[in-house]
């Protein structure tokens, strides 16, 4: 007689690896002895598991939450492109409850795991400048099609090397990115020339900066303009991270480093 299992065996066969979210230690002793190699996915690596990928976001869609730990996975080569994973989650309940079988695909390589795991700035804020710029794109100022660009992280230095086009109206203020009433402001601000300079901790540190790193060693894609350049550069001489959301194409592109590591178009995010 079939029953559950023999049904669902096709889930688990055939497995490169296992991904379990979030699992407590009682748990996660029931996988120790799989022949599949076991990837610990979660905030932090309470179970001291042998591979562990950061999970530094919550997340509501859980679709999204395995894409983003298969991507940490793939950064740190712990899968591959062709390989295929079984994702235990928890959908409804606090317990486990459901295994979702994936395939690992190139196209999960997106960059947006380096941009939230691996940034000075704080993942929720982050998300939350990222959050701004995309609805900027999508949006725009009263229907018109602007650019914009924040530098987040390692404020001091950023500072540094820029200098004010304008008054800073955020001088004496201790607002923070992700706030409502905050995000209105830095949407109108927007249609003004220069950056703004945002801390680790989502302070709004400056509006209307004129960055003035060194562009030296900087290679960004042909069609991309000064605003780009600037982001790009800012990055290579500081820990900052730069979201900028380009005028002309309307994409919001991420750069670490110096260099290019996301590029999304606001109206498919």
């Amino acid at each position: 007689m079939l029953t559950p299992a023999d049904l669902l065996e096709d889930l688990t066969a055939e497995l490169d690896a296992v991904f379990v979210f979030s699992p407590n230690s009682g748990y996660y002793e029931r996988f120790e002895a799989l022949e599949e190699p076991v990837v610990v996915v979660a905030p932090e690596n309470v179970v001291e598991a042998e591979t562990y990928v950061e999970l530094p976001l919550e997340f509501e869609n859980i679709r999204d939450c395995i894409r983003f730990g298969i991507e940490g996975a793939m950064d740190r080569s712990i899968v591959e492109d062709g390989d295929t994973v079984a994702c235990v989650v928890t959908v409804f309940e606090d317990d486990h409850d459901a295994v979702v079988r994936a395939r690992v695909n190139e196209s999960m390589h997106s960059g947006v795991y380096d941009l939230f795991a691996n940034s000075r700035a704080d993942p929720g804020v982050i998300r939350d400048v990222f959050e701004v710029a995309i609805e900027l794109g999508k949006k725009g100022q009263k229907g018109k099609p602007v650019g914009a660009l924040f530098v987040t992280g390692d404020a001091g230095k950023v500072m540094n090397k820029s200098r004010p086009l304008s008054y800073n109206p955020f001088e004496k203020s201790h607002v923070h990115v992700g706030d409502p009433i905050v995000n209105v402001m830095l949407k109108e601000f927007s249609r003004l020339d220069g950056a703004f300079v945002v801390s680790d901790s989502g302070k709004i540190v400056s509006a209307y900066r004129y960055l003035e790193p060194g562009a030296e060693g900087v290679d960004i894609p042909k069609g991309l303009g000064a605003r780009h350049m600037a982001g790009a550069a800012i990055t290579k001489a500081t820990n900052a991270t730069a979201i900028v959301l380009s005028e002309s194409d309307g994409l919001v592109r991420a750069f670490k480093g110096g260099e290019i590591i996301l590029e999304i178009d606001p109206e498919d995010y």
